[in-house]
């Protein structure tokens, strides 16, 4: 089940949202990380094996009328077997439809900031990838009808012309993928880009796909501009994790989903 499923059935039936309230030693998620019960199906993962089955458990026997203290904490090692060994505090609490909106909002605050413009073959295999991470994607492209129609809540799309005006009103802290048909476009997003770190610092994370001869002319025409090589030097190009070499669309979307977690990462 989705997490646009959970608020859908969490419209007509009661649930048991189960998280993670404290940590202490090796444990297999972080504070945060949630899961929500139903009767008969869950969604999300607060670590699986043996410390999710007992929560699942717990959370069915109060959405059967049980009580109990909102937090319980769970040896991991000595009372469930799993090797990680640590300590975690499970945080229980019954929600209904009318919890929806406020769980929306809360939920959704452990997730990153992306703008991804482009909406061709990698940027359509980007998206089916990033919609499963911790990530508010902001899709942009300067073509008409090239969005899919639905797509979950964490996508929102922008139909932007000139698609580099939609840089200065990216959220703070936004990582951006520079991905659109064409290479004038991209050169506009990157130098757009590097003016608004130039004014404002707050782009952790700017990529460019394309190869190294891409770049280096980019390099050029940026220096024509007035950029630094030490500005230009926050885009990254090429983009993705070394050592995958595909060129399918979906290998480097993977690729390139690795490389953004491991920029998000260094937020936690």
């Amino acid at each position: 089940m989705s997490g646009d499923n959970f608020f859908t059935r969490l419209a007509n039936e009661d649930a048991c949202l189960i998280t993670v309230h404290a940590t202490r030693g090796s444990v297999p998620r972080e504070i945060g990380a949630w899961m929500a019960v139903f009767c008969d199906a869950a969604v999300g993962s607060i670590g699986g094996g043996h410390l999710e089955f007992a929560a699942m458990a717990e959370a069915r026997r109060r959405l059967s009328g049980g009580q109990g203290e909102p937090v319980l904490r769970y040896p991991l090692g000595p009372a469930l077997g799993q090797c990680c060994g640590g300590e975690v505090q499970l945080q229980f609490e019954l929600v209904r439809g009318a919890d929806i909106d406020a769980l929306r909002v809360r939920l959704a605050t452990m997730r990153y900031p992306l703008a991804l413009f482009g909406g061709g073959h990698v940027g359509h295999a980007l998206v089916r990838v990033l919609t499963s991470l911790p990530l508010q994607v902001s899709w942009i492209d300067s073509r008409d009808e090239i969005f899919p129609i639905d797509l979950p809540s964490n996508v929102s799309c922008e139909h932007c012309d000139p698609v580099h005006s939609a840089v200065s009103s990216l959220a703070s802290g936004s990582c951006v993928l520079i991905m659109s048909f064409s290479h004038a476009e991209d050169l506009e997003v990157v130098a757009e880009c590097l003016t608004r770190q130039r004014r404002q610092m707050d782009l952790p994370y700017a990529g460019l796909i394309g190869s190294r001869t891409k770049w280096a002319t980019f390099q050029r025409s940026l220096a024509a501009r007035g950029f630094t090589p030490q500005e230009s030097a926050h885009i990254t190009c090429p983009i993705g994790v070394a050592g995958i070499s595909g060129k399918q669309p979906e290998v480097i979307a993977v690729a390139v989903a690795a490389q953004i977690l491991q920029v998000v990462q260094t937020f936690s």
